[in-house]
Order: structure tokens, then C-alpha cells, then sequence
């Protein structure tokens, strides 16, 4: 069987790695090509055709400024699909591209496969439509999306997520906290993990203000989760002169290690949860509260945040664009460190978030449900 699969940034590349490795269990001589990351190309053995990083824009400005290298993607996925013939399309999130491409993979035929739904129900529900017309199967990773999809007269399937046999699949192998300082030449301080994102643009607006929070903490050392997309340049010139160490390929051990984290607003906030680390939710963007008005009044729901969406609790704080200050921030932060009330409540809400999640071996699953379609098809 030929997949063809499509993760725009670092997340979905983690998740579709995974994805392609039980696909391969179940169909050992499966062929893939990809449009994604170095996981992804680490699991198929070979490069993709474009790079996540090379594809990461974000907010409208950006994407208009950049109109001209997107269509160009577009232009280069779809004649990858016409020169290979795939047997399926494997879309992961990334709607606003991969809703385009799975439209013109419907139209000559090919079965388009969903993993990890778009949040078309915080926002843009427009999208649904493509969905119904474009989509043959959708795998959620929320449990709620599927009551919400049937709603709206579309089936979808909740396959567990992924994020879950992730993170435990990552802390069978953490070192203790003395060994952790010591392999990255850390002082024997505690810690406030700072993770701002995987864009560049989010890194600009949001780490500043969380370094400057933290350093108001002056018994914990703030340390940096790196990106995998990002050059180290970035982060020296964010951080200056600053004596802030940054982590690459840590973000799991340096949160579970830490007292507390800053994190920027997405699926770190999950992970962050699972790894039972009270922490900060800030999203900046660009700070202005027109722009929060205009946004609020797009979203759907009451929550932004993975966890608080997932339960339907206030469970983090939730610090957006002129909200997310470094006022607000250390006010929040401040409240975690020690063995507070609200430290107690934000982690016995995790413990609901974990039983809302359930245990499923999300990967496994939707390769399975992927294999007997194209199996039946």
C-alpha cells in the first residue's frame, strides 16, 4: 500500500511518525511519501518532499506575505500525488493547507484519511463542509469532537491520543533531577521550564515576557525548551545577555522536572498537563486588544487551552494577547510555586484530564481503522 501523508509543523510530525510506525507494523511493506519533518523521514528512511519548517507561517499577515511560497507547496504536493498515484492520503491537522490538497486528492479518487482533527470547533466551522464533501475518515484525538462532528451530520471516530502514549512512553526513561543538572550542566536549583513555542513568531512575542517573569523568581533558574525548527540565533538574540540556557531535545524531562512552567499556548499544554507540571498558558501574539475582541468574538467555545477544552474546566490559566503580561504572568506563576490552593487544584484537575483521555493507543488504532478501509476500498 502507497501512503502519502502530510504534517505541517513539529507536532504533527511527532504524531505521524508514530503513525507510520504502525502503519508499517501492520503492512511491513507499506511504501510512504511525505510532506513533514525529521521524524517522520527518520521512521520511511528518506527526506520529505518539503520540510514543516519550510511551510510554518502563521496569523493572516503572515500567510499574505507569504501567499506566493504556499501556492507554490500546493502546486509541488499536488503533482507529487499525480506523478506517484498514492492508494491513500494521510492528512495531519494543518487544515487551512491540507484541507486544500485533500480536496483535489477526493477528485481523482484517491481515499483521504484525516489524523487529528482540525479545531474547526473553536473556530472557522465553515471548514465542516470541506470535511463532509472531501474527507472519508476522520480520526479525532479529542475525545468530545466526535459528538460534536455527529452534530453536524458527519461521522468521526475518537481514536484516544497520541499525546498520551507519548509522554508515557518518554518518562519510562527520565533520568532523576540530580542526573538531569548534571548531563546539561545545570546548577542544582529548581527550575521554571519555559517553553514559547515552535514558530518563530511566537517565540518573538511570547519569550520575552516569560523570561522577564520568571526572573523576578531569583532561587528558580528559568531554562528554555528549543524547538526543533528553530536556530539557536533566535534564541540568543531573544535572550540577550541573559544567562538562560536552552534545552534541545529535553522538553519532556525539563518540564517534568520543573516546579512550574510558561508555556506558550497549543499542544505543549497537554503535554504539560500529562507530565503533571503546573504551568502558565500565555499567547501574545501581537498584544492588542482589538485583536482579542476580534478573535473572541470568531472562537466558539469558552477555552482556548487544551486542557481546560478537553474538560471544560478553567483547570490553567489562560493568558491571551494584551492579557498575557508579565504582570499577569508572574501573578499566576507566583501562585504555583509554592504548595498553594490553586497548585492543588490545577493538578487534581490534571488526574481528570488524564481519565477524560482514557488509554487507548491512539496510533495503533487509527492505523488499524486506516488498513481495513483501504483493505475494503
Amino acid at each position: 500500500m502507497k501512503y502519502f501523508l502530510i504534517a505541517g509543523e513539529a507536532s504533527g510530525d511527532l504524531h505521524a511518525s508514530h503513525l507510520i510506525e504502525s502503519l508499517k507494523q501492520l503492512d511491513p511493506q507499506a511504501d510512504f511519501r511525505f510532506l513533514g519533518g525529521d521524524l517522520m523521514a527518520a521512521q520511511v528512511g528518506g527526506q520529505p518532499i518539503i520540510h514543516y519548517r519550510d511551510m510554518a507561517y502563521m496569523g493572516f499577515a503572515d500567510v499574505v506575505k507569504h501567499l506566493g511560497k504556499i501556492l507554490g507547496f500546493l502546486g509541488t504536493a499536488r503533482r507529487a500525488i499525480d506523478e506517484w498515484q498514492p492508494d491513500a492520503l494521510i492528512l495531519v491537522d494543518y487544515p487551512s493547507f491540507n484541507l486544500k490538497v485533500a480536496k483535489y486528492a477526493h477528485n481523482l479518487g484517491i481515499p483521504v484519511h484525516y489524523f487529528i482533527s482540525p479545531k474547526v470547533w473553536v473556530w472557522k466551522e465553515w471548514r465542516v463542509k470541506d470535511i463532509r464533501r472531501y474527507v472519508d475518515h476522520m480520526y479525532c484525538i479529542l475525545p468530545f469532537e466526535p459528538d460534536w462532528y455527529q452534530e453536524r451530520g458527519y461521522k468521526a471516530t475518537y481514536v484516544g491520543n497520541p499525546t498520551v502514549q507519548e509522554v508515557a512512553r518518554a518518562s519510562k526513561d527520565f533520568p532523576d533531577f540530580a542526573h538531569f543538572i548534571e548531563e546539561n550542566g545545570l546548577p542544582d536549583r529548581p527550575v521554571i521550564a519555559i517553553v514559547p513555542g515552535s514558530r518563530v513568531r511566537e517565540i518573538r512575542d511570547n519569550l520575552p515576557l516569560m523570561l522577564e517573569a520568571a526572573a523576578r523568581h531569583p532561587r528558580y533558574q528559568p531554562v528554555v525548551a528549543g524547538a526543533p525548527s528553530i536556530d539557536d540565533s533566535l534564541y540568543r538574540q531573544v535572550i540577550g545577555d541573559m544567562a538562560v540556557p536552552v534545552l534541545r531535545d529535553q522538553t519532556y524531562p525539563l518540564v517534568h522536572h520543573a516546579r512550574a512552567a510558561l508555556v506558550t499556548s497549543g499542544t505543549a499544554t497537554l503535554e504539560t498537563a500529562l507530565l503533571g507540571t503546573p504551568q502558565v498558558a500565555c499567547y501574545r501574539f501581537n498584544g492588542s486588544k482589538w485583536s482579542y475582541n476580534f478573535y473572541r468574538r470568531l472562537l466558539t467555545g469558552k477555552y482556548v487551552t487544551l486542557p481546560n477544552l478537553i474538560t471544560d474546566e478553567a483547570i490553567i490559566p489562560e493568558l491571551l494577547m494584551h492579557l498575557c503580561t508579565v504582570d499577569s504572568i508572574d501573578r499566576h506563576l507566583a501562585d504555583l510555586l509554592d504548595e498553594t490552593a490553586s497548585r492543588a487544584t490545577m493538578l487534581d484537575g490534571y488526574r481528570r484530564l488524564a481519565d477524560r483521555l482514557g488509554t487507548a493507543v491512539c496510533t495503533a488504532t487509527a492505523a488499524r481503522l486506516i488498513t481495513d478501509s483501504q483493505a475494503k476500498s
